[in-house]
């Protein structure tokens, strides 16, 4: 699914009216849901600077989401909000189609072996879901299908420690604002219900849109543990010696080399796994090595110099492979 960039985040177009999905959401619920929740995410969101987040005006919805972490709880609380609210009101329909078919029939027969236990699956998960939050159908990195629950406004995108990440094609608001006036307390009730108005034509496009979302394989990077933890050092200690500060090297030359070891032996994801990756981590190893010989005893400038250039023309080739 993809959503419009704009100078500011906008609502998103109802494709129905407030009362159409009744009597499984009634149309005061959907009035105050759509026009004062999710509009007071979408206003506080644009007045946080959502919009300028990634260093540029206008990013788009999906990579906001990606970049944020815990950090900023304004951006991943109000950003979350919105693109939660959009993706809900984008599944639901008063004249739903009622059966997953194609490519997304397939995907669900092979992973939950029916519609039916998929949807009993996350009905247990939003009972289960204590407080506030979501419950969301998600394409992982290996493009599976999973099913996750997140707290408050959190999504599957974000860069959060106890989060499985991949791209939702389905999500459940389980807040009690989105179904209170109508079920009270009844949230089993209203799980049962929702699936009247879930319109799988929809998800049926979102599920064949993830596959092929660019944004699918960088989760998938930033998922590989031993990479990120490389490049962070990497970057660290590398970016003051191109301007002929060596300290760093020369003081974690030797944590480098244990990280390059570990990258070398780590797993690594899928969609590398028909490219010169393996040999290419392997070279990265042994420039490493070389650099950390000249950099460990009676080091001389120029010989770190000249071996940090061979690590970077490699390392640049791990990059130009885990960039395409």
């Amino acid at each position: 699914m993809t959503f419009a960039q704009e100078e500011k985040y906008t609502m998103p177009e109802l494709k129905y009216k407030f009362d159409a999905l009744e009597p499984h959401i009634d149309a005061k619920t959907m009035e105050i849901h759509y026009s004062k929740h999710h509009k007071a995410y979408l206003d506080n969101l644009n007045k946080s600077g959502g919009n300028t987040i990634l260093g540029a005006t206008a990013a788009g919805l999906e990579d906001l989401m990606f970049a944020v972490d815990g950090k900023n709880a304004s951006i991943r609380n109000n950003g979350g909000g919105h693109y939660n609210h959009s993706l809900f009101w984008d599944i639901l329909s008063p004249t739903p189609q009622k059966m997953a078919d194609g490519k997304l029939e397939v995907a669900i027969k092979n992973q939950f072996v029916s519609q039916d236990s998929l949807i009993k699956l996350m009905n247990a998960e939003g009972l289960k879901r204590f407080g506030s939050g979501w419950v969301w159908l998600v394409v992982t990195p290996f493009k599976t299908l999973t099913i996750i629950s997140t707290p408050n406004q959190d999504n599957p995108i974000m860069d959060l420690d106890d989060v499985k990440r991949g791209i939702p094609v389905l999500g459940i608001d389980v807040w009690e604002h989105a179904y209170y006036l109508n079920y009270q307390n009844k949230r089993g009730e209203y799980l049962k219900n929702i699936w009247n108005v879930v319109d799988w034509a929809q998800v049926g496009k979102n599920y064949e849109a993830a596959l092929q979302s660019p944004l699918l394989k960088k989760i998938e990077k930033s998922n590989w543990k031993s990479f990120k933890e490389f490049n962070q050092l990497y970057s660290q200690i590398t970016l003051p010696a191109k301007a002929g500060d060596y300290k760093l090297i020369k003081e974690k030359s030797d944590e480098l080399l244990t990280k390059a070891e570990m990258l070398e032996k780590s797993n690594i994801p899928g969609s590398f796994q028909n490219t010169d990756i393996k040999s290419v981590l392997k070279e990265l190893t042994s420039v490493i090595k070389d650099l950390h010989k000249s950099a460990s005893k009676k080091p001389k400038d120029a010989k770190i110099q000249a071996n940090l250039l061979k690590v970077e023309e490699v390392y640049k080739k791990v990059l130009e492979i885990v960039s395409k």
